[in-house]
This record gives structure tokens, sequence and C-alpha cells, in this order.
């Protein structure tokens, strides 16, 4: 009787950033070899999801702007590195990161945790951004705001330091009064 090799898949999540000018060819082709490396190595892409062009939260390569995919699998640890070495040659690939998922992590669960994560964030986003609008609107509404300790006209035509005590006392000679 010969013992059986046992497969060892782990779960995976990866990131992938493509240059912002990526044909649609060239990300399908990319994604394809990446779905046969896996394979290669006794894997199964779960999900693959299209983020689309976003603002990246700083430039790379004088880039402000790149094509992000999100993507789940399960595969060997060896599937990782042959992942990482065609893409560090790919030149439409600007970033990518893979993360190892605990043990006996549902890929399917999780997706659905990390889509409501994202759609809960999202709204936290758009609360923040509805209240800084109404802020500002408010403010538009009261006039200019006045600067704390900044120098305001006085009655007299000249100009003053704010309420800081300090220099404000005193006269052009030092002297006070």
């Amino acid at each position: 009787m010969q013992l059986s090799e046992r497969v060892n898949l782990r779960p995976y999540e990866g990131v992938v950033i493509m240059h912002p000018d990526s044909s649609e060819e060239e990300q399908k082709a990319l994604f394809r070899r990446n779905k046969t490396i896996i394979e290669s190595f006794a894997g199964e892409v779960k999900h693959l999801d299209t983020w689309g062009k976003r603002t990246l939260s700083n430039p790379i390569d004088g880039l402000k702007k790149a094509v992000y995919f999100h993507t789940t699998f399960q595969a060997k640890p060896e599937a990782i590195a042959e992942l990482e070495r065609t893409m560090r040659i790919n030149d439409r690939v600007v970033r990518y990161m893979h993360t190892r998922l605990e043990e006996g992590t549902d890929l399917s669960t999780h997706l659905e945790n990390f889509k409501k994560a994202l759609a809960d964030s999202a709204a936290r986003e758009r609360e923040r951004e509805a209240k800084f609008q109404a802020r500002r609107a408010a403010q538009g509404a009261r006039g200019p705001r006045r600067e704390e300790g900044g120098f305001r006209r006085d009655d007299g035509g000249g100009f003053r330091r704010g309420d800081r005590g300090g220099d404000d006392a005193m006269g052009d000679d030092g002297e006070e009064g």
C-alpha cells in the first residue's frame, strides 16, 4: 500500500495594482497567467474582483491613479513565490500583495465579510463627507472666519495683534501704557 501525498492547500487573498494605461487584454492575460500558476500548484481561484481605476494614496513612480484587483484563492505555499516572480517581471504591475489567511478560513465567508467591511467603510466616508460639506455650508452663511491670534483691524484703522497680551500692551518705546 502506498501513502498518497497530502495536498496542503492554504487560503490566500491578493491585491494587484496595475498601470492605469494597461489595456483590458493585458489585464486578462495577467490573470489567465496567474490562474494557470495557481492551478499548476494544485490550487483553485475562488474569486477575482475588479475595483477599477482609483486614485493612489501616494504616487508610485509618478502615477497618481492605478487599476485595482482583489482575488481569493487556495494553493500550495510554493505558488506564491511563482506568482510574485511573474509579477515582478511584468512592467504593467505596479504593486502586489498576497496575504495568507488563517487555516480553515472559508473563502466565501471571508469574501462576504470583506465586502461588508468595504461597504461600511464607504458609508462612514460618505457620512464624514456630508458632515464636512454641511459644516462648510454653515461657515459660508456666517461669512469669513476670523483666525485666532492673527492680525485684525482696530477701530483706529491700524492693525494690532489679536488677544495675546505680550507686545499688545507695550508702546513703541517698549514702555507699558
